[in-house]
């Protein structure tokens, strides 16, 4: 079974990574940790956690997303509803509040969902942000829970990977026949480029 660590990076887009570094590294406090670009393009990458990044891209012809409500159906084309991000404690959770209602963004006050307390708000890019503490005697990662009244059949099956639902790898790429291509993104490995 295969281990994940984690989200490596969200990929965002932005029209506008100035306002974009102002809000998610010197407001929300993430660390810019690499930046790559040529004229027309730009693809930088925050810090949220230790395993964990969000990247913009910006391109220049993009303009903000209309606001939508967090967690409201729509419909049309879609391709997520917010994103999430995990804090260690209550007053982490009030100091965002707090820094994002004085920078002049819309905030919700906190809501208590049984198993986080969240507040929500919205980027520079009009990109849906929940900011969410775990409630620390719920834990649904170790106790999943489904009150769902009307679950699919899939969803009966359980919170666990159900086996034989896709053709199993019958060639798996053996050592001596992996390759790795070269991409975009190896130039940060060269300190003599390196503008800090």
């Amino acid at each position: 079974m295969i281990k994940f660590n984690g989200i490596n990076h969200l990929a965002m887009v932005t029209g506008d990574m100035d306002k974009t570094i102002r809000f998610w590294r010197d407001l929300l406090g993430m660390r810019l940790v690499a930046g790559l670009g040529k004229p027309g393009y730009r693809h930088y990458f925050f810090e949220i956690s230790d395993n964990d990044l969000i990247a913009f891209f910006e391109w220049p012809e993009v303009k903000p997303v209309e606001e939508k409500d967090h967690g409201y159906p729509t419909s049309g084309t879609v391709v997520f509803d917010h994103i999430s991000f995990g804090v260690e404690s209550e007053d982490d959770l009030y100091e965002i509040k707090d820094k994002l209602s004085a920078a002049g963004f819309w905030v919700s006050e906190p809501i208590d969902h049984g198993f986080i307390y969240s507040v929500y708000s919205f980027d520079p890019n009009g990109i849906p942000i929940e900011f969410s503490l775990n409630v620390e005697t719920v834990d649904i990662r170790k106790n999943p829970s489904m009150v769902d009244s009307a679950p699919s059949n899939v969803t009966r099956e359980g919170p666990e990977p159900q086996p034989n639902q896709w053709p199993e790898a019958t060639g798996p790429t053996l050592p001596e026949e992996r390759k790795v291509y070269p991409g975009e993104g190896r130039e940060l490995v060269n300190e003599k480029k390196n503008i800090w």
